[in-house]
């Protein structure tokens, strides 16, 4: 595991959904190399969508960036020591149907 304690940046989370994020995050660094991010997120990302439903995305490394949409109360990101940890549950807003019309179809893409 990464030594030192991990620190949350942003969050709108339960405190019990935050604590289990990072306990998770110190398990996944106990049983894989910390150049193992794919891993890593995977082994988060499979436990948070067992305990709280499908749809949980995790994203960890050491230089990344992001911009994502979530559900309310489904977002943490946190770092211990130099690597990062973005989890989330995705939301997607539905567009309208005047955003719909200015989304190109196949046929008028060819004409």
């Amino acid at each position: 595991m990464l030594e030192g304690k991990a620190v949350v940046n942003e969050t709108d989370m339960l405190e019990t959904m935050q604590q289990e994020a990072l306990q998770l995050a110190a398990k996944a660094l106990d049983i894989f190399d910390v150049t193992q991010p794919t891993e890593i997120a995977q082994f988060i990302k499979k436990e948070f969508d067992e305990s709280y439903g499908a749809g949980w995305q995790c994203i960890v490394g050491t230089d990344f960036g992001s911009f994502v949409t979530h559900s309310q109360g489904c977002f943490i990101h946190f770092c211990i020591g130099s690597l990062a940890f973005l989890l989330f549950r995705g939301a997607a807003n539905l567009a309208t149907s005047a955003e719909l019309n200015r989304i190109p179809t196949l046929e008028a893409s060819n004409a």
